[in-house]
Formats: C-alpha cells, sequence, structure tokens
C-alpha cells in the first residue's frame, strides 16, 4: 500500500460533480446519490487532514516515532504515517496525564477539605506523582506497582 494515495479522490470536491455524465452519478436513485456524496466529503476532509500532517510538528520528533515503529516491526516511508501514529500516542498519553492530574485535583481537594483552615488551591501547581498516575493508568489498562525495595 505504501505509494498509494489510501483511497483519496482528488479533483472531486463536492457534489456538484455527481450527476455530471461519465462520472457514474446519473443513473443513481436518490439514497444512492447521498452515500455518494457523503463519502466524497469523507474523502475530501481526509485529504485536508493529510496534507495538514506534512506542515504539523506533533510532541513526538518523526525520528523517535519511527524508530519504536520500525523495532515493532512496522516500516512507513510516508511521514504522513509516521505523523498519524505520533498524533494518536500524544493524544492517548494527554488523557492519560488529563485524568492523573484529575485524580491529584480530587486528592488536594479532600486533602483542604479535611484540615481546618486549608489553604484554597486556586493558584496551586501540581506534581505527577505515582499516586495519581497508577489509577490514571488502570483505567487504560495499564497495571503499574512500586518496586519493593525489601528484596
Amino acid at each position: 500500500m505504501v505509494g498509494s494515495n489510501f483511497g483519496i479522490i482528488y479533483g472531486l470536491t463536492g457534489p456538484s460533480n455527481q450527476g455530471a455524465p461519465g462520472q457514474g452519478g446519473a443513473g443513481m436513485s436518490a439514497g444512492g446519490g447521498a452515500a455518494e456524496r457523503d463519502r466524497l466529503s469523507t474523502a475530501a476532509h481526509l485529504s485536508d487532514f493529510m496534507l495538514q500532517l506534512e506542515d504539523y510538528t506533533p510532541l513526538i520528533p518523526d525520528a523517535v516515532a519511527a524508530h519504536y515503529l520500525n523495532s515493532s516491526g512496522f516500516h512507513a516511508d510516508d511521514k504522513r504515517i509516521v505523523r498519524l501514529i505520533s498524533i494518536a500516542a500524544q493524544k492517548y498519553m494527554s488523557e492519560i496525564v488529563d485524568d492523573a492530574l484529575q485524580n491529584s485535583k480530587a486528592r488536594t481537594h479532600m486533602q483542604t477539605t479535611n484540615t481546618p483552615g486549608g489553604s484554597k488551591a486556586k493558584d496551586r501547581k501540581f506534581t505527577l506523582t505515582m499516586e495519581d498516575l497508577q489509577p490514571a493508568l488502570a483505567d487504560y489498562g495499564i497495571n503499574v506497582r512500586k518496586m519493593d525495595y525489601s528484596q
């Protein structure tokens, strides 16, 4: 599949080309025309997204993502595919960190409400700890335990 256009249709940008002779849309029913319009609209959005991937720089560098993809057996010559996977990994990690932040906020809120005259946590800076990260990772099926130092 390397080198193909991944099913992206170039040149057809909207529903105005649907009924043109030679385009295959003249004999379609009303339901088939709507499905074809949706497919072309989706293809146009996908084409625009793939073009935007060339200009976007994700937080995970292309070389790092390509290294880990290659070490797992996935070889991609197209840098847009590597960037797409980098964006997916970035989103996955940001969701985990956001869940850990919510755990930290809930934990510090419980600590300040139990303390008489507790300080306001409005301008408080949060530190990512294993105590907050462990339940967030458990929600995603990743089990993390602290090392037992007594062994």
